[in-house]
């Protein structure tokens, strides 16, 4: 059964609330606020209650809406992974109250990651639309403009060596001067292209460098 909140808090969790509760970062507490919105949990209970069917009201009780919603945000604050994300939570009484785990059971890194990439893009989506839309009705943002950072993906991109930078700049340059000289006609200098002899000049470099042996080393 996937529910929204763990409706019932046990013994452990009122301890573990009475000795961190000036243990939070201020962050914790702006965020604490925004993720106890309905709205938000919904959004994360009706995507996880897409796994089986009739799994928000059958079934063995399952991780709820709002630890899922606040452990992926723990994960990203702090960039870990969810081998990670699961050791710190268990070892870190701060990290338990954040999430609403409390004294209970912390989640495997095998299921946070099933239930994280559950989430898929368009649920990112709806997600960020709701935290601009608190955003505004607090006052805080007028919700013209979202900045957000990228992660670095690796691309087949060739090694950037001192000859292929200039075939590359050759290459752009001729390309600009086409334009200009499509713009201009036959106004100032004529635009010869040098793209050819710079790419067997490159070329030629590349098979000297291939060649070249290598030096013996000093003992």
């Amino acid at each position: 059964m996937i529910a929204a909140r763990r409706l019932q808090r046990t013994f452990a969790d009122g301890l573990i609330a009475e000795a961190v509760e000036d243990l939070w970062e201020p962050w914790m507490r702006y965020a604490d606020q925004a993720l106890e919105d309905e709205a938000l949990l919904l959004i994360i209970q009706q995507e996880l209650a897409k796994r089986y069917k009739k799994s928000k009201t059958r079934g063995r009780p399952a991780t709820t809406a709002e630890v899922v919603l606040r452990m992926m945000l723990l994960k990203h604050a702090r960039d870990w992974s969810y081998a990670d994300l699961t050791r710190e939570v268990r070892a870190n009484l701060v990290y338990r109250q954040f999430t609403k785990i409390g004294g209970g059971k912390v989640p495997d890194d095998k299921t946070v990651g099933r239930l994280g990439r559950q989430m898929g893009p368009e649920v990112v989506a709806k997600v960020h639309d709701r935290v601009v839309a608190i955003a505004r009705e607090k006052q805080i943002a007028t919700g013209r403009k979202l900045r957000v950072d990228t992660t670095v993906v690796e691309t087949n991109i060739h090694y950037p060596t001192d000859s292929s930078l200039l075939g590359d700049g050759v290459r752009v340059l001729t390309r600009v001067m086409k334009r200009v000289s499509a713009v201009a006609g036959a106004a100032g200098t004529k635009l010869r292209n040098r793209s050819r002899a710079v790419k067997l000049g490159v070329l030629a470099i590349a098979r000297a460098s291939r060649n070249k042996p290598k030096r013996a080393s000093r003992n």
